[in-house]
């Protein structure tokens, strides 16, 4: 039982079962899925926080889980890394300076974070690659993903410095 909602929640609930792109599918998902809970729900950034940190501490388990006995040990079909990395731009956008987002807007970057996100998700700049490369077990599968999704802030916070200094 346990080992089958683990499955379902690395896979998030089968998606990651696609056969082709499963972690765009995934990094997609996790796109509407904040849309909708700040912007259709509105659902308090700190219950949305408190149930990201649950996700990523209860995934490095599940994943563990998943790939116990498996020679692959980060099989595409665990995209629950892509939610959590995609997570973090979204999150960190959405409790920025404290004002109110407008649908229209928000729609704008998220598919700004998206396009980056899937950029440093397969390129791998240092240090995703190092993640990716040298842990071959939960660590490592959670954590190239959480790199790549700070990689899309600092890209954003740089493109912010230089425009106040170019505007």
């Amino acid at each position: 039982m346990i080992k089958t909602l683990n499955s379902l929640f690395v896979t998030m609930f089968g998606l990651g079962k696609i056969k082709y792109m499963p972690g765009t599918f995934g990094s997609l998902a996790t796109a509407i899925i904040l849309y909708y809970l700040f912007h259709e729900l509105n659902v308090s950034p700190g219950i949305i926080l408190m149930g990201l940190i649950i996700i990523f501490v209860y995934s490095f388990f599940a994943v563990s889980s998943h790939i116990k006995n498996n020679k692959n040990k980060d099989p595409g079909e665990i995209i629950i890394d892509e939610f959590l990395g995609q997570s973090i731009p979204i999150y960190l956008y959405e409790i920025s300076h404290g004002t109110t987002k407008e649908g229209s807007e928000a729609i704008i970057y998220y598919t700004l974070f998206f396009i980056l996100f899937r950029y440093f998700d397969i390129m791998k700049p240092f240090p995703v690659s190092f993640f990716d490369k040298n842990f071959k077990n939960s660590f490592g599968v959670i954590m190239d993903d959480i790199c790549a999704g700070f990689y899309v802030v600092l890209t954003l916070v740089c493109f912010m410095i230089i425009k106040s200094y170019v505007l």
